[in-house]
C-alpha cells in the first residue's frame, strides 16, 4: 500500500507533466515559462482541448465562442444571485454551477469555463451592494473578468495566472474529476468533483492565508520574529513547500513576473520579497533534511490581491483557470472507457488483507 497514492501511476496523459526534481512544468509539450505571459488563456484552452472535441474550432473562433458562453452563463446565473447572497462566494459559485446540463460537448465545456468567470465577479459585487456587470463577448476572457469586477487594469496579469494554473498533473482535484469522468458521467459532474476537492486548505484553499501571514508580519514590523515564533510553534509558513516540487515551484516565478506588469504593487511586492528571503533562510536552517521552497500560493495571493480580488475569493479564481484542465482530463479519461477502481486494505482486529 502507498499512503496518499505516493508514486502510484494512475493515468497516462498527454496534458501535463510535473517534474518535481527539476522544478519544471510541461503543458502539452510547452514549458510553463513559454506559455505564461505569452499565450492567452483562450489559446491555452485550445491547446488543452486538442483531440478531445471533434468540433474544436481554431483559437480565434474558440475565443469568440467562449465570449458568447460568458453571456449565456451570466443570463443563466443572474436570477440565482439573490438566492445565493448568504453563501460564501465559493459555495455560491458551486451551487450555481450544479444545475448546468451534464453533457460532454464542446458547448458544455465552454459554458463550464465561462461560469466561474462570470459568477465570481457578480457574487463579489453583490456582496458589496453593487449591481453585477454583464460580460462583453468582444473582450478577451481575462480582460472581461477584470471588467466585470469593476476594474480597468490587470487583465494581462490575470491572463498569465489563469494560464499558469490551467493544469498541473494528477493533483487532487484533477484526479477527482477523472474518477467521476471514468464512470461516463458528464462534464458538470466532473467539474463539481474538482470543485469539491479544490476547496480544501491543503489544495486550492491555501493562497488566502498568505495574505493573512503578510498582514500579520507587516503589523508586527519584524519578519524575523514573526517567522521564528511561527516555526517554534510548529506551524506552517503559508506559501512555502510542495508535495511534488523539491526545488522552487516554477509557477511562483511565472506569477512573480506577471506581478511586475501591474501598477501600484511595488511596495507590497518589495515587502513580500523581503519576507520570502527571511522565510527561506529560516526554513533552510531549521529543515536541513528537507527542501522547502516558495510555492505557487505565495505569488498567487499577491497577484490576485493586486488585481482586486478579496482573499475569500482566491480559491474561486483558481477554479476559473483549473476548470480547463479538469475538462481536458475528464475527456481524456472518458475516452479510455476504463472505470477507475482501486483496491483498499481491510483492517480487522489488527490483521490486514486485500479487499
Amino acid at each position: 500500500m502507498s499512503s496518499g497514492l505516493e508514486d502510484v501511476v494512475a493515468a497516462e496523459t498527454v496534458l501535463s507533466d510535473v517534474d518535481g526534481e527539476a522544478g519544471r512544468l510541461i503543458i502539452r509539450g510547452h514549458p510553463l515559462e513559454a506559455l505564461a505571459g505569452h499565450w492567452t488563456f483562450e489559446q491555452t484552452v485550445h491547446l488543452l482541448f486538442g483531440g478531445f472535441f471533434d468540433d474544436l474550432p481554431d483559437p480565434e473562433r474558440l475565443a469568440a465562442t467562449l465570449g458568447q458562453a460568458r453571456v449565456e452563463a451570466f443570463d443563466r446565473a443572474r436570477p440565482l444571485l439573490p438566492l445565493l447572497a448568504d453563501l460564501p462566494v465559493y459555495d455560491a459559485m458551486r451551487t450555481a454551477i450544479a444545475p448546468m446540463p451534464d453533457g460532454v460537448t464542446l458547448d458544455d465545456a465552454l459554458r463550464l469555463i465561462a461560469a466561474p468567470a462570470v459568477l465570481i465577479p457578480a457574487l463579489l459585487r453583490q456582496s458589496a451592494g453593487q449591481d453585477p456587470i454583464a460580460p462583453d463577448p468582444s473582450c478577451g476572457h481575462a480582460d472581461d473578468v477584470v471588467r466585470m469586477l469593476g476594474r480597468d487594469k490587470g487583465g494581462a496579469a490575470l491572463d498569465a495566472y489563469l494560464v499558469t494554473v490551467s493544469d498541473h498533473g494528477l493533483n487532487a482535484s484533477t484526479f477527482a474529476a477523472r474518477v467521476v469522468a471514468s464512470t461516463q458521467a458528464g462534464l458538470t459532474s466532473a467539474v463539481l468533483a474538482g470543485l469539491g476537492a479544490l476547496k480544501g486548505p491543503l489544495h486550492g484553499g491555501a493562497p488566502g492565508p498568505v495574505i493573512e501571514m503578510l498582514d500579520g508580519i507587516a503589523a508586527e514590523g519584524d519578519a524575523h520574529a514573526w517567522i521564528d515564533r511561527t516555526l517554534n510553534h510548529g506551524d506552517r509558513l503559508m506559501g512555502f513547500g510542495h508535495r511534488i516540487y523539491r526545488v522552487r515551484d516554477p509557477r511562483a516565478d511565472a506569477l512573480k513576473a506577471a506581478l511586475h506588469t501591474l501598477d501600484r504593487v511595488g511596495g507590497r511586492l518589495e515587502f513580500a520579497e523581503q519576507v520570502e528571503r527571511v522565510a527561506l533562510v529560516a526554513l533552510r536552517q531549521r529543515k536541513q533534511s528537507r527542501v522547502i521552497e516558495t510555492n505557487v500560493e505565495f505569488y498567487t495571493a499577491l497577484l490576485l490581491e493586486a488585481v482586486g480580488f478579496p482573499k475569500e475569493s482566491f480559491t474561486g479564481v483558481f477554479a476559473m483557470g483549473r476548470v480547463a484542465g479538469w475538462i481536458a482530463h475528464a475527456r481524456e479519461q472518458a475516452l479510455t472507457g476504463r472505470l477507475i477502481r482501486p483496491k483498499s486494505v481491510y483492517l480487522e482486529e489488527g490483521r490486514a488483507r486485500a479487499a
